[in-house]
């Protein structure tokens, strides 16, 4: 089975996540943004979800961590949640 390691950043608006995208363009790092940010539980970890198969996620998310780039921010994602950025570190 496919299995994947994401992180991402959810935020309430789209602005705020292109906001957060462009200081990551720039160097910022995904983990202080995230710890700052991200309103989802996975914050504390600096977004990061874990590794998980297709399916365990919102079928947005799962569309980018298993089609998309990899080490690439992807996003801004809009779930039933809010705005995501998204990061896949790895997939097999």
């Amino acid at each position: 089975m496919a299995l994947a390691s994401a992180r991402h950043i959810l935020v309430k608006t789209k602005q705020e996540a292109e906001d957060l995208k462009r200081q990551l363009a720039k160097g910022a790092a995904f983990d202080v943004l995230a710890k700052k940010h991200s309103t989802c539980s996975s914050a504390k970890r600096g977004g990061h979800l874990g590794e998980f198969p297709p399916g365990q996620m919102v079928k947005a998310v799962d569309n980018v961590v298993f089609k998309k780039a990899i080490l690439t921010v992807h996003g801004p994602v809009k779930t039933k949640f809010g705005f995501h950025l998204i990061e896949t570190i790895y997939r097999n």
